[in-house]
């Protein structure tokens, strides 16, 4: 009905980094924020994993 529609596609919290963010709301902001911060803990854990199994293998070879 509208197809000329103007107005700004609604920002996905999957939004690449460095992206412009001045048409963001607040809610999208606060929304992207989270998203960041789950995969951040997700990181960690990652590297914890894995530091973990490579301090293993350096005590198993120093032995």
């Amino acid at each position: 009905m509208f197809e000329d529609d103007d107005r700004p596609a609604k920002k996905n919290a999957n939004a690449e980094i460095g992206a412009d963010l001045s048409t963001w709301s607040v809610g999208d902001i606060e929304e992207r924020i989270a998203v960041l911060e789950e995969e951040i803990e997700r990181l960690q854990a990652e590297k914890k994993a894995k530091q973990g199994s490579l301090n293993a293998a350096e005590a198993f070879f120093k032995s």
